[in-house]
């Protein structure tokens, strides 16, 4: 079979004498200018990644945190504030001052939302998030997870997206865990102390990381990506259990004898921390100088776990309407029941998680139950103080 010979672009038309170039293949042709078009319409066409958080106001971020987020107003402030700052830092025209990244320390007891507010502090900025336990992270070499593993996270959580990984965010949760086993030198090495604090450093500061594709295993011959951490922001959170007992020696002094001060200190209130009270608990100094700013979260309240409860945005009790739903079957809570749930939560002292628990403790039967409900024709159900008491599925004829 004889091969055509095309001599003008088949999508204009145009012969190839009146064109710069033709590009030929078999039976059809492009001119280059055809080829310059349609680069300009994907251009066009192409969604571009645009962070102009600088121009967002820290108040518009702390109101979309009280929606999922109940109580630590302050808190809100300080990370809105920090995370605002950040984002400008980032968008700085050229002849701006050089900025230091000012990367977030997050104290507070378990259950008082340090995970959700930075969870939604990315979900308002639309940037990758990734959370990471710094328990499971070792030095390079050792069984666990090295430092890398979490730059290797957040490219994932980007949808392998370079640029969007390099705004991104990754929270360090229980990073009050690789404090140092004590402040005197140890013969043996501390690979999950603070080896991770030392490893943790420069990629905080912000280095080129090196990771490997579509989260693949390392390999010395295989393909990596570079990963510029500069600009990703670091939220470390924990709940530094006995801090507090650091600040309380601290504001007291070394006064003994019956002309000694003693001042009372609320458990758990860590607002008065310094960078010394964090050394002395077991964190390095060029670590504590990595996170200048510092989020202190209080413990919740009865009436802040009631709001959890009830009233903020997607609240568990709203959730087991919905799983109930799924089966037809309406429900709803007495007082009584809501506040025997909250008591039980505040006495576990695991804050906004004993929620969860307790309401799955007293709606397990139920929803265990919910298709048999169905078949005896129960439409609607109440949980009152005797089902929290006593969860149990309801014998209904």
């Amino acid at each position: 079979m004889q091969a055509v010979t095309v001599k003008s672009c088949s999508f204009c038309g145009k012969h190839k004498e009146v064109v710069q170039k033709l590009i030929v293949s078999e039976s059809v042709a492009i001119c280059n200018e055809c080829v310059d078009l349609c680069q300009e319409l994907l251009q066009d066409q192409a969604p571009s990644i645009k962070f102009s958080h600088d121009s967002r106001d820290p108040q518009e971020i702390k109101s979309f945190l009280d929606q999922y987020v109940i109580g630590q107003d302050q808190a809100k402030i300080a990370l809105a504030v920090a995370v605002v700052n950040h984002y400008k830092r980032i968008n700085r025209s050229l002849d701006a001052p050089e900025i230091s990244k000012a990367n977030i320390l997050m104290l507070g007891p378990t259950g008082s939302g340090k995970t959700l507010l930075a969870r939604s502090i990315a979900r308002y900025l639309d940037v990758p998030f990734a959370i990471t336990d710094a328990t499971s992270v070792t030095e390079a070499g050792y069984v666990g997870d090295d430092v890398e593993t979490l730059i290797s996270r957040l490219y994932s959580n980007s949808g392998y997206d370079l640029e969007r990984t390099q705004r991104g965010i990754i929270f360090v949760d229980e990073i009050d865990k690789i404090s140092r086993r004590s402040e005197s030198s140890s013969i043996t090495r501390d690979v999950s102390g603070e080896g991770v604090q030392q490893a943790l450093l420069k990629l905080v500061e912000g280095t080129t990381c090196r990771v490997p594709p579509q989260a693949g295993r390392k390999h010395p011959s295989g393909e990596m990506i570079e990963i510029d951490t500069t600009n990703i922001l670091f939220i470390a959170g924990g709940a530094f259990v006995g801090l507090d007992g650091i600040m309380t020696r601290r504001e007291q002094g070394t006064n003994i004898g019956f002309s000694s001060t003693i001042t009372s200190k609320k458990n758990s209130d860590l607002t008065n921390v310094t960078a010394d009270d964090l050394v002395k608990f077991g964190m390095i100094p060029e670590f504590v100088g990595r996170f200048p700013v510092t989020v202190t979260l209080l413990p919740l309240t009865a009436q802040d776990l009631m709001m959890i409860l009830t009233q903020v945005k997607h609240n568990l009790c709203e959730q087991y309407k919905w799983y109930l739903q799924q089966d037809d079957i309406g429900l709803d809570f007495s007082s009584e029941a809501l506040c025997a749930i909250v008591d039980r939560a505040v006495k576990s002292g695991t804050g906004a998680r004993a929620l969860h628990g307790e309401i799955e403790r007293v709606m397990m039967p139920h929803m265990y139950a919910a298709r048999d409900y169905n078949r005896r024709e129960l439409k609607h159900l109440k949980i009152d103080l005797e089902l929290v008491n006593n969860p149990t599925v309801l014998m209904c004829t």
